[in-house]
């Protein structure tokens, strides 16, 4: 981890991953859509080692899964579900549909449900079950019709888990090619209208390419968290929040903010002791390396460098946390206090773990069931209100030249 002052940031603190349109990603996508089922197992044979006849699991092979699985781990996922599924029944039940009288016309918006949506669900350096609850639950709260699922080797717990959080369709691929596939449809894999979920950057990059097509969630990159820490936090819990960012893959980062060298410097040891037996270092210690911690001088330079930075998670291992939080406004899940450490956001507390990085969370949230709906206008207007809004209406299209628009709005008032 580098340690550096509030005053020697580089450009470096601020990188972000560009997911421009990778050449071979495009002709994989091209390939899956001329060629469908035959290019997914030739690139399910090439990128994954797989050879694959049936990409759909059947109902024996998840409920097969599911039976394999641990127990103890089958209620871990329940648990997730339950309180993933609560937290976005609460999220919905917050908004409404709506009906208003303006000028004597019935304006209105309506929550409809998404017909389909594709869930990617990693599983490259390792099965993330997580994964699938955080993306298939909401929809399913939504009131999505159809949910597909794809992961690449999919493991045992991971079929389990989509099956559990409620997903109608389970494919075993990933990659590229899953994204294709649910963008456009094959003999086997049907077509969805939005993709969502994490990935690496040529899953990332294929999700770009594809969107038009059908909708994405949005466009996130590797892991990250930022830390806010005063000298009174707890330097163990600090240091073992930014490896557990650290280990999902070598492009992961973390940063920590704080008041003093010292405190960084006893962070940064604690984490080099945790590596020495941590199962996962051979990833962990490369994005630890790369990681930051910053001496700021003040907290309103800390607020600043985060909001700049619009981290992915976003911790705030201060004393009485909770009543800074309105000075943060770019984040994808906020963390306040030490106990609220980021692994629970990122497994069963509730919130969804699926989060904008690569400061996308300047305009964007994370994964929520309002990914899964669409609030649909309407209007009626008749014959007693119509007077003023065609008279209106009649003005401003003249005013553009649009002729048929005027004559549109005339034709029902003489």
């Amino acid at each position: 981890m580098k340690i550096c002052n509030y005053n020697e940031i580089t450009e470096e603190f601020f990188s972000k991953i560009e997911f421009e349109n990778i050449d071979s990603v495009k002709a994989i996508i091209k390939d899956v859509r001329e060629n469908k089922d035959s290019a997914i197992k030739k690139y399910c044979r090439e990128f994954d080692g797989e050879i694959i006849d049936k990409f759909k699991l059947t109902r024996e092979e998840i409920e097969h899964a599911i039976n394999s699985t641990d127990s103890k781990t089958i209620d871990a996922i329940k648990f997730a579900i339950k309180n993933v599924e609560d937290f976005a029944k609460a999220q919905l039940n917050s908004i409404k549909e709506l009906e208003v009288n303006i000028n004597g016309n019935i304006l209105g918006h309506k929550i409809i449900p998404l017909d389909s949506v594709g869930c990617y669900i990693p599983g490259g350096n390792y099965p993330l079950p997580s994964s699938a609850v955080m993306t298939i639950v909401p929809a399913k709260v939504a009131g999505v019709k159809r949910i597909s699922a794809a992961s690449p080797k999919i493991k045992p717990v991971t079929i389990a888990a989509a099956a559990l959080a409620g997903a109608d369709e389970i494919y075993r691929i990933g990659g590229v090619q899953a994204i294709a596939a649910f963008a456009y449809g094959t003999e086997t894999v049907k077509k969805t209208d939005k993709i969502v979920g994490p990935g690496n950057k040529f899953v990332t990059s294929a999700k770009k390419q594809v969107f038009g097509e059908c909708g994405i969630d949005f466009l996130a990159g590797p892991s990250e968290v930022l830390i806010i820490a005063d000298d009174n936090a707890n330097p163990d819990f600090v240091a073992a929040d930014m490896l557990a960012q650290c280990e999902h893959d070598k492009e992961a980062r973390a940063f920590l903010l704080c008041y003093s060298k010292t405190f960084a410097q006893t962070v940064k040891e604690k984490a080099i002791k945790y590596l020495e037996t941590l199962k996962t270092k051979e990833i962990a210690k490369v994005s630890f390396e790369k990681s930051f911690a910053v001496i700021v001088n003040s907290f309103d330079e800390a607020v600043e460098l985060s909001n700049k930075k619009a981290p992915e998670h976003l911790e705030l291992c201060l004393e009485n946390a909770a009543q800074y939080i309105d000075r943060f406004k770019n984040y994808g899940s906020l963390f306040i206090g030490s106990y609220s450490a980021e692994v629970f956001g990122d497994y069963v507390s509730g919130t969804n773990h699926t989060l904008p990085t690569n400061q996308v969370s300047r305009y964007s949230g994370g994964l929520s069931v309002f990914d899964f709906i669409k609030i649909q206008t309407y209007q009626i207007i008749n014959k007693n209100s119509i007077q003023e809004t065609a008279k209106n209406a009649s003005i401003l299209a003249e005013e553009e030249g649009l002729f048929a628009h005027k004559l549109a709005a005339d034709i029902r008032v003489m």
